[in-house]
């Protein structure tokens, strides 16, 4: 069976894996990640063992925190552009590791890799039409759509849509850098902890911060419906996996929606398998640059 080589790109870990799908993995590391010298040369020493047969890659994903440039051909291709990580800005990821490697790179973001993982393996599978929304220290988006996922520009930067801001139930200026109070200002894990004062994960079921949380979040996923009409939106990152909070978000988007989208994907009855969690956990980021690479091959 042909292997495939896989880099997750997290702002704070990187996560690199061997193998051909799930279930069918023979090696990952995972580590911080610190600066781009010390954290790609982890990274190709990775790999290196894997250059030659009988265990030669066919090819390496590597799916990324952006922004990035993952449009082939441009004079910035396979770089980090503007990111607020500290020491990343212009990165030359497929560069390095191009040259040092010498493999086959495809390039893209995690959120666009972990949309295409879901609807080749998990929980976006037979549907034409998979948005991937990550929800914890920033937030991201990605969709896959026709057999791809979805680029332009650049690709699709979800997290920093403008958002309804009720500024009476929600003084909070937002934390982007950029925007101030876009989705990723107000909804994102270090937005929380800088509104509360502490981390999302330490607050209670019952804490207000869940009530202004899952109107953001809400708002976020009716304006992608009504944009992209994804047939499965997958929720993802570790704000999004608080138990308690999904059957608010599904609730607060058929009252916005208001009967609008006539589809029984959004029905009271059929919401619980519209909106849901990643299927395959914790490793759609990483199948996802595994399926970058296979479908680059």
């Amino acid at each position: 069976m042909p292997l495939y080589g896989g880099v997750e790109g997290g702002g704070t870990k990187f996560v690199c894996a061997v193998g051909s799908g799930p279930g069918q993995m023979i090696d990952e590391l995972r580590f911080p990640t610190t600066t781009p010298d010390e954290t790609l040369g982890k990274v190709v020493s990775f790999f290196r063992k894997y250059m030659s047969a009988p265990q030669r890659l066919e090819g390496l994903g590597v799916a990324t925190f952006g922004p990035i440039d993952p449009v082939v051909g441009s004079s910035t291709y396979g770089r980090i552009l503007a990111t607020p990580k500290a020491g990343w800005a212009n990165c030359d990821i497929v560069g390095i590791l191009a040259k040092e490697l010498r493999l086959p790179i495809a390039f893209d973001t995690d959120v666009n890799g972990a949309a295409l993982s879901e609807a080749k393996w998990g929980a976006g599978q037979n549907c034409g039409s998979v948005l991937y929304i990550t929800i914890g220290t920033g937030i991201g988006g990605g969709f896959y759509t026709q057999g791809g996922v979805l680029h332009g520009l650049l690709h699709p930067e979800m997290g920093h849509i403008m958002m309804p801001h009720d500024r009476q139930k929600d003084p909070f200026a937002g934390s982007c850098p950029f925007h101030g109070d876009c989705f990723e200002g107000l909804a994102s894990g270090p937005a929380i902890e800088k509104r509360w004062g502490q981390k999302a994960e330490t607050l209670p079921a019952d804490h207000p911060a869940w009530d202004i949380e899952t109107d953001h979040i809400a708002n976020a996923l009716v304006t992608y419906i009504v944009t992209l009409s994804p047939q499965k939106i997958i929720l993802g990152g570790g704000v999004a996996q608080q138990s308690h909070i999904l059957p608010i978000v599904r609730s607060k988007v058929q009252k916005l929606l208001n009967g609008y989208v006539q589809s029984g994907n959004v029905t009271t009855e059929s919401i619980e398998d519209y909106i849901v969690l990643p299927g395959l956990g914790n490793q759609a980021g990483v199948l996802g640059a595994l399926a970058l690479a296979m479908f680059a091959s």
